[in-house]
């Protein structure tokens, strides 16, 4: 036979299923659905690497074998294409985004053909595809109809260098000092009118439904701590000598005896009118201080600073005067910018009091050093003396409510998302400005607003985007004769991705099914949620949290019909280099798909980077490992050489029907690694007897298929003859009766060293077993002459016969 000429036979596969369409999903409601979908890629100049080629390896693998097992299967794919990396390449580049972004996605949709993954790519679009922003402009405005988009000048991360707002999630920390995680510019806190949506409204719902979801326990965690939610009280606390007040939140309601003075933040907007004449130049200066430092700097330094402002508020309980502060380390957005210290219950409250001579109240019994902040009995506390915490915060947020001075509360870290970027390459809002400041939606039927061709692309240094300089497509004339003004920011690279898993359902041919129709609604039902997600954990926050609170949205206006998007979720571990660092350019340790294609082929790049380990472990890349990869495939290509039966072997039939029974279950728990061994040890078997089956030859090539395609489908047409694709035929099944073997092998030892061994029938009488290991012609010559002493059997494994 022929060598295997992987190069010719992957492209007249690829080739074949692209014309056929081979993987376009069905319309047919009868069978179960199944979504399997891949974290869509942003096309950059670099194209795919080896990385990628993982999770979609994986997600190919389980849309393969759910469609031989029955199932009406969605693997779409699609390019997330707008955002700041194609506008920093063209500003670098001179290049227009658009042009250079449409040349990325060919190449990157080249790759995955020639990877061999199975998509619909009937069902194929790009984030910045007009047809397909059209709807995320429509998205847009029905946020701003249910009150959940609204204008508002917010305190921003503004970038001087990207010319642009970041969200927090496109922020880092390098040496105590904010800056963009592309390209590492300063970053920096700045007032600036911006569109908000308020995911905020949503928070409990986006914690609650995680309980929905089958995701990584760690995953899960890390959203509930973004949102970030606690529950406590809600207090008024007055001024004295004034007719001002201001709200203080605190999760210990319990410890309010313990209050001896009050913190605001520099920023609240009570200090410069509580401040004191004695007091107001020192207020002043410590304002300009702490416009100065990050919020990472003001929550993170060690020691605490402050001044007074020379004012008192009443103690809302005990009436006593205790003193107002201003401290950098309270912040101005996280509960209400101020705060009721209790330091003998609070280790930075403790601190400070230190510092600056502040009175300390025990009112917990904890009899340690510093402050206490456990469990314990409260004195000095009126009504709750006697009481543990959790009885006593319930019993004070009761009597706080019965004075009407305060009540239950709750807050959250989560912050409303700043939807407005000040950048080019982006979703333009579909909104117009009249020379009132009045606001004005686009009509359904003018969507979408495209976005003008510019030459000119560089940030405008005013705080607005580049769509300034479009001056033509700038202004407008209402209907009423009014001067209009389009908004020149443009929508986050989020915007597009927070709904693609649904732009691929709605994609046909002719453009996209309206999102409020009725056939929208069906379709929709049909496919969602998404049965499974592979992607990596950097979209553990932004992406996820953004795309479940769109969803929930699309819930409320009865556009879906489930509350969730993505049902289960897995990570994948990422590859490193062979030198176990992270890939990189700069470190000179990366592996381009392509050159894989060429030296071992699509086939042994995906079994190796499946049998590498399990998907979502971190995995260092071994050139060596995907030769070994390429020698299997090989081998398995020549095993087809041995005589093929029309019957079954017998000598195969229980590690056959052992290797069904162990894919299948492997493949459902995405333990491909463990598969592939499996399947290693069968080829073994085979190897052995020199023969095979008919039947056993085409299972087993089903069995290998969703990971290595090319090969088993040449296999099977070529060699077997088999006129149905393996990708149509249906998935093998295992006969229980077979799984248990008939025979062992024992091993013979006389004095503890192997003499023999001998194939007998399973569980036969020990006498029987001594008798036959006696027969054994290289025992009987190590036995002779010498007496037994004993002979110890270990059922269906061991005879060691003792002699002297």
């Amino acid at each position: 036979m022929a060598q295997y000429d992987f190069r010719t036979i992957e492209k007249k596969w690829q080739k074949h299923w692209l014309e056929t369409k081979a993987f376009k999903t069905k319309n047919d409601r009868f069978s179960p659905k199944y979504y399997v979908l891949d974290m869509f890629p942003y096309p950059s100049a670099a194209g795919l690497h080896v990385g990628h080629i993982e999770g979609y390896t994986a997600t190919d693998i389980i849309s393969r074998y759910k469609r031989m097992n029955g199932y009406n299967v969605l693997h779409p794919m699609g390019w997330d294409a707008f955002g700041l990396p194609a506008e920093q390449y063209a500003l670098q580049t001179g290049k227009d985004p658009k042009s250079f972004t449409y040349q990325n996605i060919k190449n990157f949709k080249r790759q995955i053909i020639e990877m061999g993954k199975g998509v619909d790519w009937d069902r194929e679009f790009a984030t910045c595809d007009t047809d397909y922003y059209r709807w995320t402009q429509w998205i847009f405005k029905k946020l701003y109809e249910k009150g959940l988009a609204h204008l508002k000048e917010v305190e921003v991360n503004w970038c001087e260098g990207l010319g642009t707002v970041l969200a927090n999630d496109e922020i880092i920390v390098v040496d105590g000092k904010m800056v963009s995680e592309r390209g590492h510019y300063p970053v920096v806190k700045k007032p600036m009118r911006q569109w908000v949506l308020k995911i905020t409204e949503y928070a409990d719902r986006l914690l609650e439904d995680l309980e929905l979801v089958d995701w990584p326990e760690n995953l899960k965690e890390m959203q509930r701590n973004w949102i970030g939610k606690s529950s406590g009280a809600m207090i008024t606390f007055e001024v004295a000598g004034s007719e001002h007040k201001f709200k203080v939140f605190t999760t210990r309601p319990d410890t309010i005896y313990g209050a001896t003075y009050c913190v605001l933040a520099p920023e609240h907007p009570l200090v410069l009118e509580i401040a004191s004449e004695d007091e107001l130049s020192n207020v002043k200066k410590y304002i300009e201080q702490t416009k100065q430092k990050s919020e990472l700097d003001r929550i993170s330094e060690k020691t605490k600073t402050g001044v007074f402002t020379g004012s008192y508020a009443k103690h809302p309980i005990t009436q006593q005067l205790i003193p107002i502060w201003i401290a950098d380390y309270v912040l101005p957005h996280y509960g209400t910018g101020a705060v009721m210290a209790v330091p003998a219950h609070d280790e930075r409250d403790y601190e400070f009091a230190l510092k600056y001579g502040l009175e300390i109240i025990e009112v917990i019994s904890g009899g340690t050093q510093g402050a206490f902040t456990g469990d314990g009995i409260h004195h000095h506390s009126g009504i709750l003396d006697g009481l543990y915490n959790e009885e006593a915060k319930r019993k004070m947020v009761s009597y706080l409510e019965s004075l009407n001075i305060g009540h239950e509360h709750h807050t959250y870290k989560l912050r409303d998302w700043v939807f407005s970027r000040q950048r080019y390459w982006g979703e333009p809002f579909p909104v117009l400005y009249d020379e009132d400041g009045g606001i004005h939606l686009l009509e359904d039927d003018e969507l979408p607003l495209t976005l003008p061709e510019l030459n000119y692309i560089k940030p405008s240094g005013t705080g607005e985007s580049p769509l300034v300089h479009a001056t033509d497509w700038l202004e407008v004339t209402l209907p009423n004769g009014k001067k209009a003004r389009r908004d020149t920011n443009t929508m986050p690279q989020l915007a597009g991705s927070s709904w693609y898993y649904i732009g691929y359902i709605l994609k046909t041919n002719l453009g996209f099914i309206p999102l409020d129709s009725e056939e929208a609604k069906q379709v929709l039902d049909q496919f969602l949620p998404v049965d499974l997600y592979v992607g990596g954990t950097e979209h553990a926050v932004g992406h996820l949290l953004y795309a479940r609170f769109w969803h929930k949205v699309f819930y409320d206006l009865g556009i879906v019909s489930s509350k969730e998007p993505f049902q289960k979720l897995v990570n994948q571990g990422m590859i490193l280099g062979e030198d176990h660092q992270k890939m990189s350019k700069s470190r000179g340790n990366t592996v381009s798909p392509d050159d894989i294609f060429q030296s071992h082929g699509a086939d042994a790049l995906r079994v190796y980077e499946m049998f590498m380990g399990p998907l979502e472990q971190e995995k260092p890349w071994s050139t060596e490992g995907l030769d070994g990869s390429k020698r299997f495939l090989d081998r398995f290509f020549r095993m087809f050489e041995f005589e093929i039966l029309d019957e079954d072997v017998k000598e195969l039939q229980t590690i056959f029907h052992q290797t069904v029974k162990k894919v299948t279950e492997d493949y459902e728990k995405l333990a491909f690694n463990t598969a592939i061994a499996q399947m290693m040890i069968f080829v073994n078997e085979v190897y052995k007897v020199q023969k095979i089956g008919k039947k056993q030859a085409r299972d087993i090539l089903k069995l290998l298929n969703p990971i290595a395609p090319h090969i088993t489908e040449e296999i099977n047409q070529t060699i077997l003859s088999h006129h149905e694709e393996l990708i149509y035929s249906t998935w093998p099944t295992y006969d229980p009766k077979y799984l248990i073997e008939d025979e062992a092998e024992i091993v013979v030892q006389v004095n503890g060293k192997v003499r023999a061994k001998m194939t007998i029938s399973r569980n036969l009488p020990e006498e029987e077993v001594k008798n036959l290991a006696l027969q054994q012609p290289n025992v009987m010559k190590h036995i002779e002459g010498m007496e037994i002493v004993k002979m110890i059997v270990v059922a269906n494994k061991i005879v060691n016969i003792v002699v002297k």
